[in-house]
């Protein structure tokens, strides 16, 4: 299943860039002790979250799964960061200094299993001492947004509905319609579903140190609380 298409990577591109935006400090923060360092970037979109990264001067290897995306990251960067398509949880991680992801990226999985295989790469990557940032979805999300309607926004050149649903405990899916103003005076429709699965993150820890990692899971980064079901998984490598 490809996410992010050229509409919707558009859309994401354009309007909901400011939870990276949020995030950032508190990442940076964790990341201090690792400047000079590389950091890997997993699904790092449009470059919201990268743009960070190398404005506090680090060097950054940034991937994403969606090639629109990439494409969109790529003309907002130009050549200051690697960028690469890369999808978890099968191709191969380059050796960093520090993972990071926002975004739930790892949610975007088929699965628990692939789920922690990709949680397992990730600290297989990670280089003696390196820190490893990362949000995910955990099984209260889900019951977080149980009964919430769906939900829209209209901008100038693009508008977007989103619709919600649980039909299990450890899935959370939206169903996405964007209209984008397709520059001849009309509108491109076009639909995405997004399934997300959620996992008991309190697992996560034990399954780490299994790599070396010594992590937490908590409710935040730094001073920026994240969205109820929303954990952040922090750690450095022994």
């Amino acid at each position: 299943m490809q996410y992010y298409q050229r509409d919707l990577a558009l859309v994401h591109d354009r309007g909901y860039g400011r939870y990276a935006g949020r995030c950032a400090p508190g990442i940076l923060e964790l990341l201090s002790e690792v400047h000079g360092g590389l950091i890997l970037e997993l699904g790092c979109g449009s470059g919201a979250l990268t743009r960070h990264l190398l404005a506090a001067g680090h060097r950054v290897i940034a991937t994403d799964a969606s090639p629109d995306l990439l494409a969109l990251a790529r003309a907002a960067l130009g050549g200051d960061a690697d960028l690469r398509l890369l999808t978890l949880p099968d191709d191969p991680l380059p050796a960093a200094d520090a993972v990071v992801s926002v975004g739930h990226v790892v949610s975007y999985l088929p699965d628990a299993t692939a789920v922690d295989r990709a949680l397992t790469a990730a600290a297989g990557a990670l280089r003696p001492k390196g820190v490893l940032a990362l949000d995910i979805l955990d099984l209260d999300y889900g019951r977080a947004r149980a009964g919430d309607p769906a939900f829209g926004r209209a901008e100038e050149d693009w508008a977007i509905i989103t619709e919600l649903s649980a039909p299990a405990p450890d899935r959370f899916v939206r169903d996405i319609t964007t209209f984008v103003l397709d520059g001849a005076g009309g509108w491109r429709r076009s639909r995405e579903r997004h399934e997300n699965v959620l996992v008991d993150t309190s697992r996560i820890p034990a399954l780490l140190a299994g790599s070396g990692v010594r992590a937490v899971v908590g409710t935040s980064f730094g001073a920026a609380e994240l969205p109820a079901g929303l954990r952040a998984v922090t750690g450095r490598k022994d």
